[in-house]
């Protein structure tokens, strides 16, 4: 007998085969119809197998029934439980996954050593699965994630639909965030940076040289972390009493070669900007492309700040003033607290973050 009921209905055979194989019948409320994978396939139209082929991240299920099955999936709330000791334990017990969207540049090698770090303090290995966004559904990292049995990943700098998040949780894999970009993902364990604090600490550095007309590089993209920093920037800004005026604000794509040119129109400008802030390294770097092509020197002619303290802000000629978030150390957290919760320990808080701290170097000096 279960929840106090003094009998309990028949299962058919595919409930309990379900149930045995690990398969969590999850109670919406009291009163409310329980969920099994047998009933997944009924609701569905489909057969248990199928259900489970969904689940496991198999590609031999059409479209349609994938996402039929899925959609079912995030209204009820299913959610599968493994239990310790199965195969799946004895197959991955070694590995832990971490997701990322590339692995090319210095941001991605730093997430790749503060995870590895971190999990082989635990004695493990790290499995990196690169995400394809432009791929179909049947062969993203969610169905190359279940296919491979993961029991818990660390996703960088990604944020998973509500239905990818339903799906993994079905699966019973975890998920911990890393720097998520949207905020679909709220209440999924996630590991962040003080993105607003180090905006702000930018425009005080640059009010504290007396700059006044100060100009924006932000990184294009609904980007919770963009949003952040451009957020306190602005605020250290009206602060000091500086105004922001539209024609030194401009948007570029995180890359290199795009905020080149986007600072080439400010710079352009009859009053250009004795300072520019760049949401990103990368976009700084571009930055000092664009003035060197102008004639401009830094910093004498333009002092340029950045965000993020990659290596190359230390290698390059003048070194460039940036604010550190503390990559590594971020993936690191992040890997320890998947750790967590696969040995089935609470994440603690839904939300952490780290410190940022400015960094001066030369690119950055008095306003004349």
């Amino acid at each position: 007998m279960t929840d106090g009921e003094p009998h309990h209905e028949a299962r058919t055979g595919a409930e309990a085969a379900a149930t045995a194989s690990g398969d969590h019948v999850r109670r919406s409320g009291s009163g409310h119809q329980a969920h099994t994978m047998a009933e997944l396939a009924r609701l569905a139209g489909t057969t248990v197998p199928t259900v489970s082929k969904v689940l496991n991240g198999r590609s031999d299920v059409s479209v349609a029934t994938r996402e039929r099955v899925m959609r079912l999936v995030e209204e009820t709330g299913y959610r599968r439980r493994h239990r310790s000791g199965s195969q799946r334990d004895r197959e991955t017990g070694g590995l832990v996954d971490l997701v990322i969207s590339k692995v090319s540049g210095s941001w991605a090698n730093l997430v790749l050593n503060g995870a590895e770090r971190a999990a082989a303090s635990a004695g493990l290995d790290v499995v990196v699965t690169v995400a394809r966004p432009e791929q179909d559904a049947g062969a993203d990292w969610v169905a190359r994630i279940l296919a491979r049995k993961s029991r818990g990943a660390t996703v960088a700098l990604l944020s998973p639909s509500r239905t990818q998040l339903q799906v993994l949780s079905a699966a019973g894999i975890p998920l911990v965030l890393l720097d998520p970009s949207a905020d679909s993902a709220s209440g999924v364990p996630s590991i962040g940076t003080t993105d607003w604090a180090g905006g702000y600490a930018a425009a005080a550095h640059l009010a504290a040289l007396g700059h006044r007309r100060v100009g924006l590089i932000a990184g294009s993209g609904d980007y919770r972390y963009g949003r952040a920093r451009v957020d306190g920037f602005r605020a250290g800004l009206e602060q000091a009493g500086i105004p922001l005026p539209e024609e030194l604000i401009e948007s570029a794509d995180w890359r290199r070669e795009s905020a080149a040119v986007a600072a080439a129109r400010m710079l352009a400008l009859r009053k250009r900007p004795t300072a520019l802030f760049a949401c990103s390294d990368e976009m700084a770097l571009g930055t000092y492309q664009a003035a060197r092509a102008l004639g401009l020197g830094v910093p004498d002619d333009l002092s340029i700040v950045g965000f993020d303290d990659l290596p190359e802000s230390a290698w390059v000629t003048p070194g460039l003033t940036t604010v550190r978030q503390p990559i590594e150390d971020m993936a690191s957290a992040a890997m320890r607290m998947l750790l967590r919760l696969r040995a089935g320990a609470p994440a603690g808080s839904a939300r952490e973050e780290l410190a940022t701290e400015l960094v001066v170097r030369e690119s950055t000096t008095t306003a004349r």
